[in-house]
C-alpha cells in the first residue's frame, strides 16, 4: 500500500512539474520595428504574452533586414510582429526549410495594399469613378493645379520604390493620352497633404497610395479597379522594374505580411504560437488605429493601451476565455 502511495505521489509531482514547465513561458523577446504598425502590434503583443501567457516579455529594437538576418543567425528576437515578407522573401524561405524560423500567421489579413484611389465622396455622387473608365472619361473634374486644361494624377514620391511601379502603369494606363499629367508630390508628406487638402474641399483628387496607413484611416478613399485583376508575374518582372519597356495593364498585388518567430519559440509557448498564429488585424482596423495614433501623437505602447481596452471584441477573438480575462485584469491594473 505504501508502495502505491509513494508511486502516485510520484506520479502527480511529475505531473505537477509538467503543468508547470507548461506554463513556464520565459523570457520572450519582440521585435519592435520603427513604424507605427508594427510599434503597435509588437507593444500589444507584448502585453498579451506577458499578462495572459506568463511570459517575461521584451521589445528589442528592429528593422526588415537586420530583425530578419539576426533571427536567423542569433535566434533573437524570438518573434517579428510584422515582416513585410516580400522584400526578404528568399531568406525566409531558406531559413523555413531549415527550421530555423516559423511563419505563425499573417499581421495583415487583407496583406499590404497599394492602389490608385479617388475620394469616396466623388464615388457616392459618381459611382463610375470606381472604375478606371469612369476616372479617365472624368478627366477635366481632376483639374491640374497649375493647367486647368490638363488633370492631375499624384504619384509616388521620387526616389521611393513605389514611384517606379506607379509611372509604369501611368504609361501602361494611357492616362497622359487622356489628359493627365504625373504630378510629384515631393515627398510622403506631399502627397498626403494633397489628399487631406482635396477632402477639406471636397475638391477631386486621384493618385497613388497605400495601406495601412493614417491617410486612409482619416480620409475614406475608394481603390479604383483597372478591371484586368492582378498579373503577380508581370507585376514583378516589368510593372516594378525600372527597365520595364512594355508596361501592360495590372492591378497591384497584395504585399505579404507576416508574423514570424524562431523555431525556439514554438518550444517556448505552443499556446503564446496559437495566440500569434490567430492575432490579425484587417487594413481597416489598421488604418483607424495608425489615424487615431497621429491625431494623438501616441507611441506603440501608448497606442497598444488604447487597442485593449476599447477593441475588445477584436482581440478577445485571438485568446481563450481564461487569457483574456488575465490581460482585462492587467488592464484594469494599469
Amino acid at each position: 500500500m505504501r508502495n502505491i502511495i509513494l508511486a502516485a505521489g510520484l506520479l502527480g509531482s511529475i505531473f505537477t512539474q509538467q503543468v508547470s514547465a507548461e506554463g513556464e513561458c520565459g523570457k520572450v523577446t519582440i521585435a519592435d520595428m520603427n513604424w507605427s504598425s508594427a510599434s503597435l502590434i509588437a507593444n500589444v503583443d507584448r502585453f498579451i504574452l506577458e499578462h495572459g501567457y506568463g511570459c517575461e516579455a521584451e521589445l528589442l529594437p528592429g528593422d526588415t533586414m537586420p530583425t530578419s538576418t539576426s533571427m536567423i543567425e542569433k535566434g533573437e528576437p524570438d518573434i517579428a510582429p510584422e515582416m513585410w515578407s516580400n522584400s526578404v522573401k528568399e531568406l525566409i524561405e531558406k531559413a523555413v526549410s531549415e527550421k530555423r524560423l516559423v511563419i505563425a500567421g499573417q499581421s495583415l489579413s487583407d496583406g499590404g495594399e497599394e492602389g490608385f484611389w479617388v475620394p469616396q465622396y466623388m464615388v457616392d455622387k459618381d459611382p463610375s469613378l470606381q472604375t478606371i473608365a469612369g476616372v479617365i472619361s472624368n478627366v477635366k473634374s481632376f483639374k491640374h493645379p497649375e493647367d486647368p486644361e490638363r488633370g492631375a494624377f499624384y504619384g509616388c514620391p521620387a526616389g521611393w520604390g513605389c514611384q517606379l511601379s506607379a509611372e509604369n502603369l501611368y504609361r501602361a494606363l494611357n492616362l497622359s493620352d487622356a489628359g493627365f499629367d504625373l504630378i510629384d508630390p515631393g515627398s510622403g508628406a506631399g502627397l498626403a497633404g494633397s489628399i487631406a487638402r482635396a477632402y477639406e474641399r471636397e475638391k477631386p483628387w486621384f493618385g497613388y497610395y497605400w495601406a495601412p496607413t493614417a491617410v486612409l484611416g482619416k480620409y475614406k478613399m475608394v481603390k479604383v479597379d483597372f478591371g484586368t485583376g492582378v498579373d503577380v508575374e508581370h507585376f514583378k518582372a516589368c510593372t516594378s522594374q525600372a527597365e520595364c519597356a512594355d508596361p501592360k495593364v495590372t492591378m497591384y498585388p497584395k504585399a505579404l505580411v507576416q508574423t514570424i518567430t524562431t523555431s525556439d519559440f514554438t518550444k517556448k509557448s505552443a499556446q503564446g504560437f496559437d495566440y500569434l498564429s490567430k492575432r490579425a488585424f484587417t487594413n481597416e482596423q489598421m488604418n483607424g488605429l495608425l489615424a487615431w495614433m497621429e491625431d494623438n501623437q501616441a507611441d506603440g505602447d501608448i497606442a497598444a493601451e488604447y487597442f485593449l481596452t476599447n477593441y475588445e471584441d477584436i482581440w478577445t477573438q485571438w485568446v481563450a476565455a481564461d487569457v483574456a480575462a488575465k490581460v482585462k485584469q492587467a488592464i484594469k491594473n494599469r
